[in-house]
């Protein structure tokens, strides 16, 4: 259900900061045309950090109505508080989402023990499907295999976005989890390798610009045409580098702009892409085959 690849959407806001839920349906329209198969509402590339409560809400609550079944919808209900992610989670449950992607809690530097119980309480708090989320370079907190492992006895934890960008990382975790843990990528340039060892597709940022490549690497990845899936992660490489010139989300925002899907305002304190790296994400976007009206 949670294969392929899966975009963690940017979020469209109009210049004064609102969420611009008429681009909101537009972008999952698109999606839909470029074969995307899921996506994630409200995480990290969707400035999670700046959305309150009923934003996710009303994001999660169109998806599911636009995207009508044809593709699963995952929330992102992460937050360095357990309390405040089970509530953050049953809202993006009772709006519709199909599951759950669950940053590790950030900035606090939670023990294993404490990522443990932590996610053990969000999962006895919900009745849909959780997603691990591990991405130690943005939270100073590393969800470490063996805990992983623990972590996919529980039936409803059914498995991890992986962001390290190590392949070893990876087979640790499918060589250690339950027969059957869903391991995701959850960083672009190294996808194409973790799905040749066992992954089942990628969390993805690039997935935002150039979503039927995306797709069809992971299409090829999970027929066994890995060679086809390298191909075409080497010549979308520069895109997945450019995309990482600034903090994310702040390039690709600037790409999806570009491609006329949505306005390019952040919230603060991200600002728009600075000037002198516009020309670089552009060029990486026409070496990728990316139209840029």
């Amino acid at each position: 259900m949670f294969n392929g690849s899966i975009p963690a959407l940017v979020t469209p806001m109009r210049g004064d900061g609102a969420v611009d839920y008429a681009a909101w349906d537009a972008l999952l329209d698109f999606h839909l045309r470029e074969g995307t198969d899921a996506v994630v509402v409200g995480g990290t590339t969707g400035e999670s950090p700046v959305l309150d409560r009923s934003e996710l809400e009303q994001l999660v609550a169109r998806a599911r109505a636009r995207l009508a079944g044809k593709i699963p919808v995952i929330a992102g209900s992460g937050t360095n508080g357990t309390a405040a992610t089970i509530v953050l989670s049953r809202a993006a449950e009772s709006a519709g989402a199909d599951a759950l992607l669950v940053v590790t809690p950030y900035y606090n530097k939670p023990t294993q023990e404490g990522l443990y119980r932590h996610y053990l309480g969000v999962a006895d708090a919900v009745s849909i499907p959780v997603i691990l989320y591990n991405v130690p370079g943005r939270t100073a907190c590393d969800l470490l295999p063996a805990t992983i492992a623990r972590l996919s006895l529980h039936p409803r934890i059914v498995g991890v976005k992986e962001a390290t960008g190590d392949v070893g990382r990876g087979q640790a975790v499918l060589e250690q989890s339950r027969p059957g843990f869903l391991l995701l990528s959850g960083d672009d340039p190294s996808a194409a390798a973790l799905m040749r060892v066992g992954a089942r597709g990628v969390i993805s940022v690039t997935a935002n610009v150039a979503a039927r490549a995306m797709h069809e690497l992971c299409a090829a990845a999970l027929a066994g045409r890995h060679d086809e899936a390298q191909a075409i992660s080497e010549r979308l490489m520069p895109l997945h580098k450019a995309l990482f010139v600034e903090s994310n989300p702040i390039p690709v925002k600037w790409a999806v702009h570009r491609l006329g899907l949505i306005g390019p305002t952040l919230r603060l304190p991200l600002t728009e892409l600075s000037a002198p790296l516009r020309g670089v994400v552009e060029a990486a976007m026409v070496v990728a085959s990316i139209a840029v009206p």
